[in-house]
């Protein structure tokens, strides 16, 4: 920042709709199963259940079933939501594949409904031993998933355009378990948010924020009382304790808001009945265990699954409270439990708001657009202690950038700030922290000005996330201006 006056912050953003569904959570939700989240490998897994090639999945203009519900706007430089009427099922026909084994020359492919063949986009050309391989892109042959077309388990599952707005949601193959009592609190656990099968980045990477710069304002759910029940599961003779949280969230207007009130959620949770695996929003503990024994050993607290599922009783007015609000969910329909609120509800939002929301302080915003990477720096610097941020603080990415090929830089998502580094004299970085809790794997893709992993010799304070430093990296100032839209502090 120039100069000894502080930066002041921009007009609020009218409508904010940020937010990216975490495919990882995503597949494990849809096959059942635990995937590696760290393996090079999984991109493939990713790229062949969603259907998308893997580098356009974290960009909007290729319309990524990532971005459920919302598409770029005229200008393209924004997310909008797309109205319900325009969202559509796919059914087992709409997705079966053409049988090209007859197409012996290029004017076949008229006949099998590609028409236009001159305009037609090549995405990849390559000669090989004298063949000429392209790939061509034509989605009016064989649909595919996107954003506004998916199957109807897809719908159900990260969407909050419901089918049957009269039945209670649960997600596919899911089922609301009370793992109140199926874990162990160990102190010296981690237990940072990770976002799930929801597009509600703009929330957890709040959760992030908020528990980062001051844990104390964060609420931990609280035991009641022991009981016999097991946990869902075949040993009855392991003891569970009910518990419960109970948070206060704030009115700040606008969007995804509802009348200031305290909000009391127990601990119910939508986990898949495959794997046992929590759907949505969880503690970065369990993010990185392995299957077996899932329900069993969950360590660390609970307190963000909890966080998201008060959150979503209270956009949708479905908590029990004198002050309820009767809030229309951003899908047209209501939750109708406050104990099975429709967790999809949360999708989309303002991340700035939502740390306001999270601790009665304000919302200010500040645009990339108008200012010098090294003004965006002094503004992280303003608002840090020992290179660590003392108050909330979140970075939204633009929504579309030729260099959103990968899962680290993801367009309109919004990231954890966590502070700043110096650990060259002639450059300083941005520290972030991803929702997803993870970054690709070294040399699966580069990011100009990017360092996808950082340890205690680059910035101390990385000791303080977790074991690993999992979803941590940083971006040198200049290179932050190009991908990132704004980015926004309560205080």
């Amino acid at each position: 920042m120039t100069g000894s006056k502080p930066e002041q912050p921009d007009s609020p953003p009218k409508h904010l709709h940020i937010g990216a569904i975490n495919p990882f959570a995503l597949v494990e939700a849809i096959l059942g199963r635990k995937v590696d989240w760290n393996e090079a490998a999984t991109a493939r897994v990713l790229s062949s259940i969603l259907q998308t090639d893997y580098e356009e999945l974290f960009d909007m203009r290729f319309k990524s079933i990532l971005y459920a519900g919302t598409r770029l706007n005229d200008r393209g430089d924004q997310a909008e939501l797309i109205p319900a009427k325009d969202m559509h099922t796919l059914t087992e026909r709409d997705l079966v594949t053409p049988d090209f084994s007859k197409v012996e020359k290029l004017g076949d492919l008229g006949h099998m409904g590609l028409k236009d063949l001159d305009n037609m986009r090549v995405k990849h050309a390559l000669m090989s031993n004298g063949n000429l391989r392209l790939t061509l892109e034509q989605r009016t042959v064989g649909k595919t998933l996107c954003s506004s077309e998916m199957t109807r388990t897809l719908r159900e599952l990260c969407t909050p355009f419901r089918l049957n707005e009269k039945e209670e949601w649960t997600p596919p193959n899911g089922s609301w378990a009370d793992i109140g009592g199926c874990y162990h609190q160990d102190p010296a656990t981690f237990s940072n948010p990770v976002q799930g099968a929801a597009s509600n980045s703009w929330l957890v990477a709040a959760l992030m924020s908020v528990a980062w710069s001051d844990p104390s304002v964060i609420k931990h759910c609280t035991r009641r009382h022991s009981s016999s029940s097991s946990c869902g599961h075949e040993d009855s003779s392991h003891k569970t304790r009910d518990c419960s949280l109970s948070v206060k969230l704030h009115s700040k207007g606008g969007d995804n808001d509802a009348s200031t009130t305290t909000v009391t959620v127990n601990c119910e949770l939508p986990t898949n009945n495959s794997s046992s695996l929590l759907m949505y929003c969880r503690p970065s503990s369990m993010s990185s265990m392995a299957p077996t024994h899932m329900i069993r050993t969950w360590g660390g607290d609970l307190w963000p699954a909890l966080y998201e599922k008060a959150f979503a009783a209270w956009l949708t007015g479905s908590h029990s409270s004198s002050a309820a609000s009767t809030a229309t969910a951003p899908g047209g329909g209501t939750s109708r439990s406050s104990e099975h609120p429709d967790l999809t509800q949360t999708a989309h939002g303002d991340p700035i708001k939502a740390m306001a929301q999270l601790t009665d302080k304000n919302p200010q915003y500040f645009f990339t657009s108008a200012r010098r990477g090294a003004d965006l720096l002094g503004l992280v610097r303003t608002h840090c202690v020992n290179q660590s941020t003392v108050f909330p603080t979140v970075a939204w990415t633009k929504p579309s950038d030729e260099k959103f090929r990968g899962c680290t830089l993801v367009g309109n998502m919004a990231y954890s700030v966590l502070g700043w580094a110096a650990p060259q004299e002639r450059k300083q970085y941005i520290v972030l922290r991803h929702p997803w809790g993870v970054t690709e794997p070294e040399g699966m893709t580069s990011y100009p000005g990017v360092v996808a992993r950082v340890d205690a010799k680059f910035w101390p304070p990385v000791q303080l996330v977790d074991e690993q430093g999992a979803g941590v990296f940083a971006i040198e100032t200049g290179y932050f201006k190009e991908y990132f839209a704004g980015m926004g502090v309560a205080k």
